[in-house]
């Protein structure tokens, strides 16, 4: 059950966050990545609402069942670009900073992927995930009620 309406009682934040949203909403990822990447992250933290979100959009967005699904074993999954990849590599080691500072070595991999801008873009992308889920988790906030728009 949802412990508070989070974004009720602290409007001002709720609309900074949705002001950085906004961005990278508009930023220079594809949309299908932009999803893929924040259902990634959404799987590492445990964020139910936020695996439910953006697996409905991109369904939407028509991504087949099996790459969604078979996102959690990424590395072992033959369904995915090596941009993709690079980026879901990237989305786990700026995810788990508990694990240690994010290696050289994906950052090399990931350069290889994406230029400078996309990089600042995807990074701003995780970044914003991740507040997302806590907020989400702190609050839990209730999963299943999410619905999509056709509009990704």
């Amino acid at each position: 059950m949802q412990r508070i309406d989070f974004y009720g009682v602290c409007p001002d934040g709720y609309k900074a966050m949705i002001a950085l949203e906004q961005y990278v909403a508009s930023s220079s990822i594809e949309k299908k990545l932009f999803h893929l990447v924040k259902l990634r992250a959404s799987q590492v933290n445990g964020c139910a609402f936020c695996i439910d979100m953006h697996w409905k959009d991109l369904r939407v967005l028509g991504e087949p069942e099996q790459r969604l699904y078979g996102l959690d074993a990424w590395e072992e999954s033959p369904y995915y670009t090596q941009r993709e990849r690079a980026a879901m590599a990237w989305t786990e080691a700026v995810t788990n900073l508990h694990d240690g500072h994010v290696p050289d070595a994906v950052y090399e991999h990931v350069r290889q992927q994406f230029t400078e801008k996309e990089l600042a873009d995807l990074t701003l992308i995780i970044t914003t995930i991740n507040a997302w889920n806590r907020l989400a988790i702190a609050m839990r906030k209730d999963p299943g009620t999410y619905q999509p728009s056709n509009h990704h």
